[in-house]
């Protein structure tokens, strides 16, 4: 008997349980970031377009009575269409889910939501290019073999016996009768249980054990197309994937393998040396490791491509990867919270299929090409790039490191349509100088976050005609907007139209406290236009948090309950937003102790910790300040000697370089006889972010790290002009 075969129902009974998880009823709510639940049966769609029409109409005598709600309902096109095709992404990608369900479990089509996609794809567009990586081109039916090869070496290490021809042999070690389900229950996360047999540990990373169904395996690699291969591969054969943050290393990496519960390493063979340091460490785990490549690799090291490709590319059966509900986690994906270091946020298999939807939503079409630039670590390139495009079918120009000069060229030569962007890149673009490649372009639409209104508006000027969409949303959230009129500045609408498909609310905040305001009956209160709130959006079975990996107190805070009315609950996002008088959504800033630097989230607590190892300091008090002409807010880090100690910038930097991603170095260092607190002892961040670091109006030494040569040098006038000029690099 296989090694890898369900527990669960027969799949005629898993299409009712699956239905019901997907919450296909009336009342269902969500987006890309909620649920894609609130469908309406196909014959329904001329009549829900009727109603969505019939506002329009009522409010007509509205509008010649009173014009001063002319800023508010001007709009009101623009939401309806909107409202439309949202409504057709969900009963779309309900389709797809009730086919799957329905679908054979021994098929492809049979499996978890990424893998029946790419096999649908394969099918129904097998020539069409996929992926575009350098030189290299790969069609949709490419990436299901390679995919499949990926999904059979990890099988066998998981003890399946494929047979000489590649064929399921019938055998294996989980035991007469057993039927063991990969991808079984999310309490399997780090459990460690033990798996019998199969040759994993002697291909797979030596002592190690073997890895068990529903283990989860860490990918740390560069963007390419073998880090979707083995993604892909990974999800059909049941097993979770962890997408560590490739800058990650000593303890941040450590703390992330742990809390995820990894099983299994695989790692980029260019990485090996500077991970040297960690190998013990990592083996005392009793990791399998994997090197992504060939190359000398050290003892217990082997090469994983070269397992996958020694298998063979059929299909494998769906029932593998099919969960037992659609809210199961599949995948984690690490992000910096309040909290310090990076949390494995839990992503389900319901979220893959919400983002299949993302680039619909976005009204991007099968034959455009879209550039993405952005790490698959994170959800914005892996989710929202590559599985928004497989759900559209379109074609994905994938860079493994953005390159300004090199933007337009590429954009030329692979007649890029669509280029989706973190605010830096758009800045990146517009500070570089003039190039005929800029001009004659077929790129019609920038798709991201974190663009600032004037980096807006030189991007369009310089690069347009061309349409900017804005969004908004976090990795572990509920709720995600979308600017879809192409309002400058805005991240999206709190039209009513919007609210009842994708429900959301802003209620007032008290930023010295942390804490929401409310009413005398302990409720919370909503904005007016113009007042910054904090965004909240309501939890439920359609829509859920799902957390963390790791204990409860991860996730405290992110819940608020009691928000409106007894009893409910409300996802946290932590995020300020303001909503003005024409419905428009503008990012106002992030509470807590948490900036956002080079399209990354860093925590204040994360790097004073690092910086209190070093024993020549005292105290440390982390910030962000704001720097003309860059996106969100640069570290600076106040700091205290430890007396007899002196500075020691050169052990600082290299303190700070080896145990920091280098989007959290701070870029700036301000040196004092002692930390300016409140009057309960809390350190005064705000006052000293508004301080700056302009050395003519301080006069504590000030220190800026200069990347060009790699070190902190002292912050003289004559370097603060340069930053200010954008000769020296932050």
């Amino acid at each position: 008997m296989g090694v890898c075969q369900r527990t669960r129902a027969p799949w005629k009974e898993r299409s009712q349980l699956e239905r019901a998880a997907l919450g296909f009823r009336k009342g269902g709510s969500g987006m890309f970031a909620n649920g894609w639940n609130q469908t309406v049966p196909m014959e329904e769609a001329g009549s829900m377009a009727a109603l969505l029409l019939l506002p329009l109409l009522l409010l007509l005598p509205l509008l010649l009575l009173k014009l001063h709600l002319w800023p508010q309902l001007r709009w009101l096109p623009a939401d309806l269409a909107f409202a439309v095709r949202a409504l057709c992404c969900k009963r779309a990608l309900r389709a797809r889910a009730l086919a799957a369900a329905a679908a054979d479990p021994e098929g492809p089509e049979g499996g978890c939501s990424l893998a029946w996609r790419l096999a649908e794809l394969a099918q129904q567009r097998p020539a069409h290019t996929f992926l575009i990586h350098g030189s290299r081109r790969f069609s949709y039916s490419e990436a299901e073999r390679e995919s499949n090869r990926a999904a059979r070496a990890f099988l066998r290490a998981l003890g399946w016996d494929w047979g000489p021809d590649g064929g399921d042999s019938g055998e294996g070690s989980a035991g007469e009768g057993e039927r063991a389900a990969p991808g079984a229950g999310d309490a399997a996360a780090g459990s460690g249980a033990e798996f019998a047999g199969g040759d994993g540990a002697a291909r797979g990373g030596g002592a190690a054990a073997p890895l068990s169904p529903g283990a989860t395996v860490a990918l740390l690699l560069p963007a390419g197309p073998e880090f979707l291969w083995l993604w892909f591969g990974l999800a059909k054969a049941g097993l979770r994937t962890a997408f560590v943050p490739t800058a990650l290393r000593r303890g941040p990496l450590l703390h992330c393998l742990r809390s995820c519960g990894a099983g299994a390493l695989v790692l980029a063979p260019e990485f090996l040396e500077s991970l040297e340091p960690d190998l013990p460490a990592l083996r005392a785990m009793g990791l399998h490791l994997w090197a992504a490549g060939p190359g000398t690799h050290p003892a217990g090291i082997s090469d994983l491509l070269a397992e996958v490709s020694a298998e063979v590319d059929g299909p494998v059966p769906g029932y593998l990867s099919s969960p037992q509900s659609i809210t199961d986690t599949c995948l984690y994906i690490f992000t910096s919270g309040t909290t310090g270091l990076p949390k494995a946020a839990r992503i389900s298999h319901l979220k893959i299929l919400q983002c299949q939807g993302f680039y619909q939503l976005c009204g991007v079409h099968q034959e455009d090409v879209i550039y993405l630039a952005l790490p698959l670590y994170h959800m914005s390139g892996s989710l929202l790039g590559i599985v928004g495009c497989m759900g559209i079918g379109a074609t994905v120009v994938l860079k493994s490191k953005f390159s300004a000069g090199q933007f337009w060229e590429d954009c030329q030569q692979h007649r890029v349509t669509v280029f989706q962007y973190i605010g830096e890149l758009c800045r990146y673009l517009v500070n570089q100088p003039p190039s005929k490649a800029e001009r004659g372009h077929k790129v019609r639409l920038a798709v991201g976050s974190g663009l600032r209104p004037d980096t807006w508006e030189r991007f369009v000027r310089r690069f347009g005609p061309l349409q900017v969409l804005e969004t908004y949303g976090l990795t572990e959230g509920n709720v995600a907007t979308i600017n879809y009129t192409g309002q400058r500045g805005a991240v999206g609408r709190a039209s009513w139209l919007y609210k009842h498909i994708f429900p959301f609310s802003l209620i007032r905040y008290d930023v010295t406290t942390g804490e929401p305001i409310r009413d005398p009956r302990g409720h919370c209160m909503a904005t007016s236009p113009g007042e910054p709130g904090l965004l909240v959006a309501p939890v439920s079975q359609q829509s859920p948090f799902l957390g963390y990996a790791g204990g409860p107190e991860l996730a405290q805070g992110k819940l608020l309950k009691d928000v409106f009315r007894p009893g409910d609950v409300f996802f946290n996002t932590g995020d300020l937003l303001v909503c003005d008088d024409q419905g428009f959504l503008r990012f106002h800033d992030r509470t807590g102790d948490t900036f956002r630097w080079k399209g990354e989230n860093v925590a204040t607590t994360e790097v004073a910790e690092v910086f209190e190892a070093l024993d020549f300091l005292q105290e440390v008090n982390v910030y962000g300040v704001t720097v003309p002409g860059h996106e969100g807010r640069a570290g600076m880090a106040a700091l205290v000697l430890r007396s007899p100690h002196s500075l020691d910038l050169m052990q600082l930097y290299t303190h700070v370089s080896e145990n920091l991603p280098p989007y959290a170095w701070p870029r700036f260092l301000r040196l004092q006889e002692s930390l300016a607190t409140t009057e309960t002892f809390k350190q005064q961040k705000v006052r000293m972010a508004n301080e700056g670091f302009d050395p003519s109006t301080l006069s504590d030494p000030l220190y800026v790290l200069d990347q060009a040569v790699g070190a902190y040098l002292p912050l003289t006038t004559a370097r603060y002009s340069a930053l200010l000029a954008g000769n020296l690099r932050i």
